[in-house]
This record gives C-alpha cells, structure tokens and sequence, in this order.
C-alpha cells in the first residue's frame, strides 16, 4: 500500500510533488512506531555518525569549545594540520572560506560539519589572537584525525605502596581494544598489580571490541555475552583462555550513561564473578542494531536483537513501542524518585531471580546493578554551586583564566606541580566576579559550603586545557566518591 500510495501521488496528483522529500519524512515516522533504538541516518549525517566509532576522520585536528558565540581553541592536536601550519591553543576562529563564523547560530555541529571534511581538501580560517591586533589568516589542508577510546590511563598508589592501574575507556570504537591492551600492557610494566576499568558516561558502540576486552580477563570456556532474535539466530561470545589478565583483582566502574557495549563488559565481569561493579545502575540498552545503508548514502539502522548477559538476564530496560518520548524521559524519573542517591530507591519491575557462575543472586529488568552501589554526594551542592555548574561557568572560567595566563601555566609538565601552583594563585575572587558579571550574586555562606567541590573542579578544567586528559583525570578522580571506594575494596 505504502509503495502504491506514492505511485499515486507522483502520477495523479493535482500537484507536482517531491516524492524523495516525502519519502525522507516517511521512513522516520514509521521507525517512530518501533523501539526507541531503531533510526533513519540521513546521507548528510551518515559520515558524522559513524566517524565517531571509526578509528579516524578527516578535520582540522583541533580541540575546541563555543564561548560568546566564538570558537575557542583548546588543543592543537600534536602533528594534526592546524598544528601544522600555526594554529595555538586559545586562538579564536572568527572567520571560515572568508565568511564571518560567530554568532548565536554557532553550535557543535555547525562547527563539525564546516570543519571536517574530506582528506586532502583545503579550508580557509581566521583567527583573532591575543597577541595580534590583526586577524591571523591560515589555510589548512585537512588530514586523518584518530579517535581515542582511552581518556587516560594512570597508576593510584595507595598508602600501603600497592599500585593500582586507572583505565578510563569512552566508547567503544574500531580501536578500543588496542588502545585498552596498550595502556594495560604499560600499567602492569609500571607495577599494578589491581586494575579499576572505568565505563561512566560510556554510551557504548562496537559489540566486538567489547567482547575482547572482556576475554582478557576470563578463563577458557566462560560466556561473555549471547544475543538473539525472532530473525536473528542465537550468536554466543565465548573467553578463549588466552587473556593475560585473567588472575588480577579488578574492579568495573558503571553510572546511569553506561549503555550498550559497557554493560555487555560489565555484565560478563559480574556474572563470571570476575570484577566487583561499583557505581549506580546502568542505562539498560540492550537493543542490537544493524546498519543497512540506501543507495543513495543514508541508511536506516534497525534493531534485530537482544543482548543477555552470561545468567540470562536482558540487558534492555522496558519500554513501549513507539512511546519514545518516555523512554528519554526515564533516566529523569530516576532522578527524580532519587535512585541516583540512594540503593533503596531503585525500582526494577523484574523480581526474576538470576545467577552468577558461583551461585550469586543479580538482579535483572534493565540495565546492570552495581555490587557495591554509591551514591551521588550532594553534602558539598548548594543553590549557589548549582546555577555556577549548570549554567557552565566553571568550564568558562577555566578558559578564561586559561587564557590569560597560558605562558605561566604552560611552564608545569605534571598535574602535581600544576595543581600546587593553582592553590597558590587564589583565583577564587576571580571566580565570584565572573559569575557575577553573569547575573549571579555571591552567597558567603554557600560558597562556604561549595568552596572545595568548585576548586576541584576549576582546578581540574585549568590542568585539562594545558595537561588535557592525561592531567586531567588523575586529578579529578583522586577525591571521586566512586574511585576512592574502588580503590577502597582493592585495597583489601
């Protein structure tokens, strides 16, 4: 009927009519009736979407944020085009192909889609520099840009000197278990003898590069993960006993953004009773899509299966087809009804009772439950601390202070000299007259309260923009509620 409607329109129609146009209307409507996983990727948004799993694309090799409706450069990434030609950290591009490019307009994605491109082609930019009165003009020949799944990879030493190794992994994308692999292989050669594999915020990706990772750390024989559909016949992962970390303790760290191919990873570890999952529960994403691309570039990404975990639980929360809206509404609904501070108020409709390999209750109905829950710490939160955080001012401080101190920060090659050289510098009345300038008022007492959680975190964003992760990470997650109790259970 669908095919024959349109066969009417275009040839009896009072009008003439786009059939295409319509047809790119139709076919998300339709998956709209579907599962909330199930998607139409237009041919303009095809390349965007994968490029952020594929192990490289082509740009500019810049990272940047939007502040005052300006691109603001934070890092040239190291032998990239931009850091080729001159581009610096804290230029500001004004102007693209000799068009002016700031404005309220400016967001990511119009920045992504004018700054990639294809290899080898050429782009023409403008930059306001501090130290020029001029604009600065640089023509840049784009070039391959890797995408990185390891944020950073550290060692904790705890007080006893035990050394435990800190991977953090942020998607799961064509080079993931090779990078995992390499920043594991450098921490044993440093002495851990413990690992923490941190998934927060991992919304997931690529099944097989999670399939690997978890085989590195489970004995010959035992199921990782199985999937399944009315269509889609039952695929098993099984460990092939070839891990090299097969007898290190271990811990998984998972949040309420963990999805996907992290709960695949996090479910093998806690039903082998291979890690302890510390965190709160995850996304429940346990839909398997399977990209099937239009002739003409687009493609249509349909689900096809379902992921179980090792005991049999579905990692895929409830939902009801074609109610999208409260689906995206449900991480909401835990907040609200407090999961995220307390064990107590997670609600799981499921009361099936699954099984580890040693015979351990889990709990199944959508998404994976820590073993050892924490919960957000909200002692250090006041108004005042909430309307800096949410209205992003900390991060723009941090530029700004960036910015306007770039040589003598840059003077530091560790977060340790550097984060001692921002406790001296008592940037906080800076802070307070920022904020105020953008419309909030101090309050004595709850910046009293606040006072430590902001000099973390600006602190932390000041080393990001010299250090970038590397610097970063160790800092922010040394007095992480989360890190400090993984820390706390491998230390016993």
């Amino acid at each position: 009927k669908l095919n024959y409607v349109l066969y009417l329109l275009k040839s009896m129609y009072v009008d003439s009519i786009k059939t295409d146009e319509l047809t790119e209307k139709i076919i998300p409507r339709v998956l709209e009736e579907l599962d909330p996983h199930s998607t139409y990727v237009p041919k303009d948004e095809v390349e965007m979407t994968n490029s952020d799993l594929e192990g490289s694309f082509s740009g500019i090799g810049v990272q940047f944020n939007i502040q005052n409706d300006t691109i603001m450069v934070v890092d040239v990434i190291s032998g990239g085009p931009s850091e080729k030609v001159g581009i610096l950290p804290g230029d500001r591009i004004i102007e693209v192909n000799d068009s002016s490019f700031v404005g309220k307009d400016i967001n990511n994605n119009k920045v992504l889609k004018t700054l990639r491109g294809k290899k080898d082609t050429k782009v023409n930019v403008g930059i306001k520099r501090n130290s020029s009165k001029e604009t600065l003009y640089f023509t840049i020949t784009r070039g391959d840009i890797p995408v990185h799944s390891v944020d950073a990879q550290f060692i904790i030493e705890t007080k006893t000197g035990k050394k435990i190794g800190f991977v953090r992994v942020n998607r799961f994308g064509e080079s993931t278990y090779d990078e995992f692999i390499t920043a594991m292989a450098s921490l044993r050669s440093q002495g851990a003898s413990a690992y923490i594999v941190d998934l927060r915020e991992n919304s997931g990706g690529y099944m097989d590069q999670s399939i690997m990772m978890a085989n590195e750390f489970l004995q010959r024989g035992d199921l990782i993960v199985y999937s399944e559909g009315r269509a889609y016949p039952r695929y098993e992962a099984v460990a092939n006993g070839l891990g090299r970390f097969q007898r290190e303790k271990l811990v998984v760290l998972i949040d309420n953004f963990s999805a996907s191919a992290s709960e695949i990873f996090a479910g093998a570890m806690q039903d082998n009773d291979r890690a302890t999952i510390i965190g709160r529960r995850s996304f429940g994403k346990g839909l398997v899509q399977q990209q099937i691309p239009f002739s003409d570039g687009s493609a249509v990404r349909l689900t096809v299966a379902r992921y179980y975990t090792p005991s049999g639980r579905c990692i895929q929360k409830p939902y009801k087809m074609g109610e999208q809206e409260d689906y995206e509404m449900e991480l909401l609904e835990r907040l609200q009804h407090g999961e995220y501070f307390s064990e107590d108020s997670v609600q799981i409709a499921d009361t099936t009772k699954y099984y580890t390999k040693t015979g351990r209750v889990v709990r199944g109905g959508g998404g994976i439950m820590p073993d050892i829950f924490v919960g957000t710490d909200t002692t250090l939160y006041t108004a005042y601390f909430n309307r800096i955080v949410n209205n992003a001012y900390t991060y723009q401080f941090a530029y700004q202070y960036t910015d306007q101190h770039r040589t003598e920060l840059s003077k530091y090659s560790d977060w340790q000299s550097l984060e001692k050289h921002l406790l001296k510098a008592n940037w906080l009345p800076e802070l307070i007259e920022f904020v105020k300038k953008k419309g909030i008022e101090p309050n004595p007492a709850q910046l009293e309260v606040s006072k430590p959680l902001l000099v973390r975190l600006v602190n932390a964003y000041i080393v990001r923009n010299i250090l970038n992760d590397e610097g970063f990470f160790p800092l922010f997650e040394r007095d992480d509620q989360i890190t400090k109790r993984a820390v706390e259970e491998l230390s016993k």
